[in-house]
C-alpha cells in the first residue's frame, strides 16, 4: 500500500501541469521516490525471511552494510523534503512579496541536489563500520564512537530538527492562511497547503518513535543486556525504521 500510494503521488505530481510548476510538488515527488526506495529495502529481507526463514541482514555482511546505507539516505532525504515543503508553503502563503519570490522550482532543484549529495557522502562510513556481530547476531556498528555519532545523527537530524522545523513553519503557514481572506493562488495550490499541513501531523507521528527509540539506545549504550532484551530491542528497531 505504501509503494502504491507513493507511486500515485509520483504520477500525479509529475504528470499534472498545475503541480509540475510548483516547488512543493517537486519536493513531494522526490520524497515519494525515496520513500518507495526505503519501503522496498525494508520489505526485501522481510519477504525473504517469510518465504525462506532467513534474515538477509544477519547472514550477509554486504546486505547488512548496503541496507543500512540505503536506509540512511532514503530516510534523511524524504524527511528533509517534508521540511522543505512546509517552508515552501510558508513562503507561498506569506503576505510578503519578497518571501513569496523565494518559492522557485529552480531553487528547489538546487537544494535537493545538494542534500542528496551530502547524505550520500554521509552514508559512506557505514560501509566501513557496520558489520554482523557473531555473538549477538545483529547488524550494527563495531566502532562505539561512530555508533554514538550515528545515533545522535538520527535523533537530531532525522527526528528533533524536522519535528521542530515542520511544527514551526506549519504553524506559520497556517497563520498566514488565517490572516488572508483568500489566497491569490489557484485552487490546486490551496490543496497543496492542506496536504502539507496534514503531512506535518503524519510525519511528526511517524518519526517521533524513531527519535525516542534512538534516545533510549544512546542512554543504554554500554549497558549489559540479556539476549532476550537484545532480541526485543532489535524487533523494536525493525518496527520503527
Amino acid at each position: 500500500m505504501g509503494v502504491f500510494g507513493n507511486g500515485m503521488n509520483i504520477f500525479v505530481f509529475s504528470s499534472t501541469r498545475t503541480y509540475r510548476t510548483t516547488p512543493t510538488a517537486f519536493y513531494f515527488t522526490v520524497e515519494s521516490i525515496f520513500n518507495t526506495i526505503s519501503i522496498t529495502v525494508n520489505l526485501i529481507p522481510r519477504i525473504v525471511s517469510f518465504a525462506y526463514g532467513v534474515d538477509l541482514t544477519l547472514i550477509s555482511v554486504i546486505w547488512c552494510k548496503l541496507r543500512q546505507a540505503i536506509l540512511s539516505i532514503s530516510v534523511a532525504i524524504p524527511i528533509s523534503c517534508a521540511c522543505l515543503t512546509t517552508i515552501d508553503q510558508f513562503f507561498v502563503t506569506s503576505p510578503n512579496a519578497s518571501l513569496r519570490r523565494l518559492s522557485k522550482k529552480q531553487l528547489a532543484h538546487r537544494i535537493v541536489f545538494i542534500i542528496t549529495v551530502v547524505f550520500i557522502l554521509h552514508s559512506i562510513p557505514i560501509y566501513y563500520f557496520f558489520h554482523i556481530a557473531p555473538t549477538v547476531n545483529l547488524c550494527y556498528s563495531n566502532n562505539w564512537v561512530f555508533a554514538v555519532y550515528y545515533t545522535l545523527f538520527i535523533i537530531v537530524i532525522d527526528s528533533a530538527i524536522p519535528i521542530l522545523t515542520m511544527a514551526t513553519f506549519g504553524y506559520l503557514a497556517y497563520r498566514n492562511i488565517r490572516r488572508t481572506v483568500a489566497l491569490a493562488e489557484q485552487h490546486a495550490d490551496r490543496q497543496l497547503v492542506k496536504m502539507v499541513l496534514i503531512q506535518v501531523a503524519l510525519v511528526v507521528i511517524c518519526i517521533a518513535p524513531v527519535g525516542i527509540y534512538n534516545a533510549y539506545s544512546l542512554i543504554t549504550y554500554g549497558v549489559v543486556k540479556s539476549l532476550n532484551q537484545q532480541a526485543i530491542e532489535y524487533s523494536t528497531s525493525l518496527l520503527v525504521t
